[in-house]
């Protein structure tokens, strides 16, 4: 049966072999609390680096034994990030997460060209599942926080990052509505020219094992009544299990009106890199990083 709310994953992934996680400068309160909640549920082993008197006096603070991490002393953030990145490459550890350190200094440790995650030609996109208290099921999105303005290839790698996230939520074909800002194929609107593109490409197979079809407008992607109204049909109309946002200014709002306004529950990682790379905010949840930490290891090969 395929996964409709995030708190299945925390049962799904305990399925797989464990992961062990490697926290980049994982010294802050939410990121150890979620982390010793993965490990002490089986879904990870971890490692801590960071500042060692810094996570364990967190640790004291939280009541968390610091017995639970492998802790490797690294004080400098950026440093940080770069040892945590070689603990993956030298096969130590096989996911990725960001703690503390900022974005930008996490994202140049996986994207270094010799030391870094990224094999020749592949493409870093973001992955969210977002979870509506009053929608029947996930929905998959992709790119919200990673690729600015994707071109019609960082879009096809887009949306086979979404089709192999929702496949392993346990959707054997999932829909995916490839959206903007109307269903029309609009000559002057290049989103909804790369949007028909991209359904073709779905229908030659060129993308495989997925449903797709756009351009579709949000509500005909996830509203059966909005489709039937403006007569849109086919398998995807009003029943999307995945969103491709057009471009990232499309994807960011939806992600934080969803957060901020609809009371919705997130995971999100970044895929295209060899291994899984959690990218919570640092001011996530300790919820949101646990359900990403469940999300990157029920992906992770």
């Amino acid at each position: 049966m395929p996964i409709t709310r995030l708190e299945q994953l925390l049962e799904a992934v305990k399925a797989r072999p464990r992961k062990r996680l490697a926290a980049a400068y994982g010294q802050d309160p939410h990121t150890i609390e979620a982390v010793a909640d993965a490990v002490g549920r089986g879904i990870v082993d971890a490692t801590l680096v960071g500042d060692e008197a810094v996570i364990r006096q967190v640790c004291a603070d939280l009541g968390i034994d610091p017995g639970t991490f492998a802790i490797v002393h690294e004080p400098a953030e950026a440093r940080a990030a770069v040892r945590a990145v070689a603990l993956v490459r030298d096969g130590t550890a096989q996911l990725l997460m960001k703690g503390l350190v900022s974005t930008d200094k996490y994202m140049r440790a996986i994207l270094d060209k010799d030391a870094g995650l990224m094999d020749p030609g592949a493409i870093l996109s973001h992955v969210t599942v977002i979870e509506y208290p009053r929608h029947p099921k996930l929905l998959v999105c992709g790119d919200v926080a990673v690729i600015p303005c994707p071109d019609l290839k960082e879009k096809a790698a887009i949306t086979k990052y979404v089709i192999g996230v929702a496949q392993a939520l346990g959707i054997a074909r999932p829909k995916i509505a490839l959206i903007a800002a109307s269903e029309q194929v609009l000559p002057k609107v290049q989103a909804t020219l790369d949007a028909a593109i991209l359904a073709k490409m779905g229908d030659r197979g060129q993308i495989k094992g997925a449903d797709l079809d756009g351009p579709m407008a949000l509500d005909v992607a996830v509203d059966p009544e909005a489709a039937a109204i403006k007569g849109i049909s086919g398998p995807v109309a009003g029943d999307a299990d995945g969103l491709v946002f057009p471009n990232i200014d499309a994807g960011n709002v939806f992600y934080k009106t969803s957060s901020k306004l609809a009371g919705c529950e997130m995971a999100a990682m970044v895929a295209g890199a060899r291994v899984p790379c959690i990218l919570s905010s640092r001011g996530d949840s300790v919820l949101t990083k646990l359900y990403s930490i469940a999300l990157a290891a029920l992906t992770a090969k």
